[in-house]
């Protein structure tokens, strides 16, 4: 049990990073970037895009703390698949809203 434990706080503090990301996107003066190594978006509201953005990884990292609940369990081997395939869907789902939501919203329109 206490290598599940040891497990869950890794999983938790990879969440920490989320969070620590969501709460410095609402303290930043220009328009934070979401994808890696990408320039960002042309925004048209800077506070309201990163509010936006740093609440989507706030609710990254609670989801992401949600689906790690299963490491506590003893039998994590069977609930394991639930957090792997639920990480994956969750960071899909991320990139959905950033792009559908997000990015269109707050985005400068091409003309």
């Amino acid at each position: 049990m206490h290598g599940a434990r040891a497990g869950f706080v890794i999983w938790a503090a990879c969440a920490l990073v989320f969070a620590v990301l969501g709460i410095r996107c609402f303290y930043a003066k220009s328009a934070v970037g979401f994808w890696a190594n990408a320039k960002g978006v042309e925004v048209s509201d800077v506070r309201g895009y990163n509010r936006a953005v740093g609440k989507l990884f706030i609710g990254f990292a609670v989801y992401f703390v949600l689906i790690g609940l299963p490491l506590l369990t003893g039998n994590a081997a069977l609930l394991m698949v639930v957090t792997l395939i639920g990480t994956v869907a969750g960071s899909i789902g991320m990139m959905v809203i950033y792009a559908v939501g997000i990015s269109r919203k707050y985005g400068v329109r091409q003309k």
